[in-house]
């Protein structure tokens, strides 16, 4: 199993996987698809299906016109608001492409029908993949739209967190280096995230990409994941991890915020990705 990490729009990854023995390919999350059938003809594999995290259009918007350009593409997805749906999954749902397995996880909170979708080929050496779309980010954690905290503590922990602690994570967005510099404001005196701003700056300054990271070093950094750790809790006044959480997310939405902030309408649709075609990388 192959990733592709393709950079998209402002910010977004989209991703290709490739089943190696076929070169059969599953994209995710697919804004863009220019970009994605020239990687799909420099790879020299076959499309076959998309699996859309959510319905937002930073992450949908190109489904229509792949379902147009290849003909009996299946769309997977979780919310009747994805374009060019074909096949609805559902929580633990499980699928198959040649070797490649894939585990359906529902995680409301984001959007109430955001899934993300678990990786990994039966016999492979190689470690299993999450792409978490816009649930949960390298050091952080998507905003909450359509959900509330007790959801978004449940994804974490019960849903993603209990996953292997080697899964790599690719998720929707590269926001790690404001991700992390909001985690180092809640533990000044954590170390690795220190090492690991310093890693993303520099990743960021070469024009790289931090994903993947692994879930194993997201328990050690990303504050979302830390909430019953004593320096969270001293941080927020709280000990209840779910409040823990909330007081968090409101944290960082207010985290140095622009001295002239938009009016809200317009926010609402730079975070849908409505300004995205004025911003699309060529």
């Amino acid at each position: 199993m192959k990733v592709k990490v393709i950079s998209v729009l402002e910010d977004n990854y989209m991703y290709l996987v490739i089943e190696e023995s076929t070169r059969d390919a599953i994209a995710v999350d697919a804004a863009v698809p220019k970009r994605l059938l020239e990687i799909v003809r420099k790879e020299d594999v076959v499309l076959r299906a998309i699996l859309t995290t959510h319905h937002h259009w930073d992450h949908a918007r190109g489904n229509e016109e792949l379902a147009r350009l290849c003909p009996g593409l299946r769309v997977y997805g979780a919310d009747e608001r994805i374009g060019a749906l074909t096949h609805k999954v559902t929580h633990n749902q499980e699928l198959t492409f040649g070797a490649i397995r894939v585990r359906c996880l529902f995680t409301p909170c984001h959007t109430s029908g955001h899934m993300c979708y678990f990786m990994w080929e039966d016999g492979s050496p190689d470690a299993p993949a999450l792409f978490s779309g816009d649930t949960l980010f390298v050091g952080g954690c998507g905003k909450f739209f359509e959900g509330t905290a007790e959801q978004m503590y449940t994804n974490l922990t019960q849903v993603l967190g209990a996953l292997p602690k080697e899964t790599k994570v690719f998720c929707g967005h590269e926001c790690t280096v404001r991700n992390l510099k909001f985690a180092l404001k809640v533990e000044p005196e954590n170390e690795i995230v220190k090492k690991k701003l310093a890693w993303a700056k520099q990743r960021d300054d070469e024009d790289l990409p931090t994903v993947p990271s692994t879930l194993q070093e997201e328990f050690l950094y990303n504050p979302f994941l830390r909430v019953t750790e004593e320096p969270l809790q001293k941080f927020t006044g709280k000990t209840d991890p779910v409040e823990v959480l909330r007081t968090l997310r409101t944290e960082k939405d207010n985290f140095k915020k622009p001295k002239e902030q938009l009016n809200p309408q317009a926010m609402l649709a730079f975070d849908w990705g409505l300004f995205s075609p004025f911003l699309e990388k060529k």
